[in-house]
């Protein structure tokens, strides 16, 4: 078990030691989108929505699971983000309804923000979901996936 990171001597599972990590400031972005009906993407882009302002609660969601990404994922460390920002992007064509959500997490540590990035963007999209799913359960969260990344040994990565 001497290959594995995430597991000690004993064959157990542990939580990586990272105290002897070089602290940087380390940033990741993280992508997903969603795909809906003209009906919902009407709703949004009017404010019109029976559960209010999607977007905006989306935002919140995306932060705040950024923020608790440690206790959605068992081996990762809690971290102090320093920034944590939600886009969206309508991408509209014919009859087909996408919209793309990107997640910005940055931090000053011994460890990456990838897992905050992509737990943000997945919450962000799911309570999307949620606060639609009255209009239609037939949404598609699309691929998620970290765009690019910063800092740390393993320096950087760009999709």
């Amino acid at each position: 078990m001497g290959d594995f990171t995430h597991f000690n001597e004993q064959g157990r599972a542990r939580m990586v030691d990272i105290s002897d990590k070089q602290e940087t400031v380390r940033t990741a972005v993280a992508q997903t989108s969603l795909f809906v009906t003209k009906e919902i993407y009407e709703n949004i882009q009017q404010g019109t929505m029976a559960k209010g302002d999607v977007l905006s609660v989306a935002q919140v969601a995306g932060i705040m699971a950024a923020k608790n990404t440690s206790q959605w994922i068992p081996m990762c460390h809690p971290l102090a983000l320093s920034g944590v920002d939600i886009r969206f992007d309508w991408d509209v064509n014919a009859d087909t309804y996408q919209l793309k959500i990107e997640a910005s997490v940055k931090t000053k540590g011994n460890t990456g923000v990838e897992m905050e990035a992509l737990t943000s963007a997945s919450a962000t999209a799911l309570t999307i979901y949620d606060m639609c799913k009255a209009v239609d359960k037939g949404m598609v969260i699309g691929e998620t996936f970290l765009v690019e990344k910063t800092g740390g040994k393993n320096g950087d990565f760009k999709r």
